[in-house]
């Protein structure tokens, strides 16, 4: 921006210390759009980097002398907590400074921890740097839903972040996918010298190689523009008697959130719960291909990765675009109803793929599955940018991720393995648990998202009253 650009903006804040920024023009669409590119490239990165483990559990095991039990933490303890408990205050970050610049050293951090998981000799190393791919990981998505919805017209937000969600199954995909391959390569073990670094078991160049790149990743997000804040943004004129924004207490984001909680809870909880079915079949999907079908675990993890990089991303924006539909067509809480109604959508195809007894059927059953299981994606965090107000969107973004990762990451496989070790108590009929819990949760995540249809309308209206109290 340059000097005059910049004097006729203090000057403008001078004259209207409360006018709503949103009145400017949007950035333009083939800017905003690559922004948006470059955010999925990102989010690619870190689902890579975060499922790349589940897929070495064997040489890992075996190199470095560790039990299930701490194995289990690696992937699910040591990054959900930390990834949930920094996102907290990164979130309050977020509403408060640059956020390209939080999402730039989120990628460095958890790119460097991604590498230097390659050099762990013990299970509390290789602890440790997975909690600092979990702290990294947590600056990307709320700064990111907040850059988007200052990027795009409300009438594109939903489809604009469908599209940023499309980096999960692409990284979870791909995880798969190269995880297939590096099975096949590491099954029998061997160890290898590296320059400055030494001896190092063959597994451990997967985190090399996807983790390296991904510092790349952070220096090209660094070039971002970072947007104006749209919507009511809060500002004060100071002594010099020029404007500047001023921060919202986080005091009043929870008493906000408080008296829309009819709205919250149910937003919160219905999208933590689709994950939850998500992340629960997503975590034993190859086991159940190899366990009831004989297939190979690289088989297996190579035909779904390829499911969910083509139905898991398609999924998700059609998702956003289906909020974005209603909602132009004049239904305020369209947005809410693609939460409340994906579960319908998802449900007959999830309870029959694990019954048939054809692969290929079963396989093929999957894709309408993923495909309307991940509409939640693009709706959700799309439908709450569009009920806060924007100084608060970092840390309500936060508090979604922090339910979504507890409820979903945390209980979603886990609940899968007790169903089969204590209600059926036999591995092998693990094709029945995946019947079991994802139709339970499934017909919860419907009942809970249809009460929340009408407080969404009351949200909205109460967000208009609460602006234009605050431009007084």
């Amino acid at each position: 921006m340059s000097e005059v650009e910049v004097a006729a903006e203090v000057e403008e804040e001078l004259h209207h210390p409360h006018k709503d920024k949103s009145d400017k023009p949007y950035p333009k669409a083939i800017y905003a759009w690559y922004v948006v590119g470059v955010l999925v490239v990102a989010y690619t990165f870190s689902f890579i980097d975060r499922q790349i483990l589940s897929l070495l559990v064997g040489p890992i095991k075996r190199d470095l002398g560790i039990s299930d039990t701490e194995m289990s933490l690696l992937q699910g303890f040591a990054f959900a907590v930390f990834y949930c408990v920094a996102g907290l205050p990164i979130g309050r970050l977020v509403d408060r400074h640059h956020r390209v610049n939080i999402i730039a050293l989120g990628v460095f951090v958890w790119s460097l921890m991604t590498a230097l998981c390659g050099t762990a000799r013990s299970f509390w190393q290789l602890f440790i740097f997975r909690a600092g791919v979990g702290v990294g990981e947590a600056a990307l998505s709320p700064a990111a839903y907040s850059i988007i919805a200052d990027y795009f017209p409300p009438k594109r937000l939903g489809f604009a972040l469908g599209v940023y969600g499309m980096g999960v199954y692409i990284g979870a995909g791909l995880a798969l996918i190269i995880g297939a391959a590096v099975i096949a390569l590491v099954s029998e073990g061997g160890s290898m010298d590296l320059p400055l670094i030494g001896e190092v078991f063959a597994w451990q160049i997967t985190f090399f190689v996807v983790g390296l790149p991904g510092i790349l990743v952070a220096l090209w997000v660094w070039t971002l523009r970072e947007p104006d804040r749209r919507g009511h943004v809060r500002t004060a004129v100071g002594e010099d008697g020029i404007a500047r924004r001023v921060e919202v207490p986080v005091q009043e984001v929870f008493q906000y959130m408080g008296r829309n909680w009819r709205t919250m809870v149910p937003l919160n909880l219905c999208y933590a719960l689709s994950a939850m079915m998500a992340y629960g079949v997503a975590a034993w999907i190859p086991t159940l291909f190899v366990r009831t079908h004989g297939w190979s675990y690289p088989e297996a993890g190579f035909w779904y990765g390829i499911v969910i990089v083509i139905f898991g991303t398609s999924g998700v924006i059609a998702g956003g675009w289906a909020g974005d539909y209603l909602t132009g067509k004049g239904i305020r809480n369209g947005r809410m109803m693609v939460c409340a109604f994906t579960g319908l959508a998802t449900f007959p195809f999830t309870i029959a793929y694990p019954l048939v007894d054809d692969p290929w059927i079963a396989l093929l059953l999957l894709c309408p599955s993923t495909f309307f299981a991940t509409f939640t994606t693009g709706a959700g965090p799309s439908a709450l940018q569009e009920l806060m107000p924007n100084q608060m969107r970092g840390f309500a973004s936060a508090i979604l991720i922090f339910v979504v990762t507890i409820i979903g990451l945390g209980l979603g496989p886990t609940s899968i393995a007790l169903a089969t070790d204590f209600v059926y108590g036999d591995e092998a009929m693990l094709r029945y648990s995946l019947v079991l819990v994802p139709g339970i949760v499934l017909s919860l995540a419907i009942v809970i998202g249809i009460l929340g249809l009408k407080p969404y309308k009351e949200s909205l209206t109460y967000l208009e009253k609460w602006s234009a109290e605050n431009e007084k």
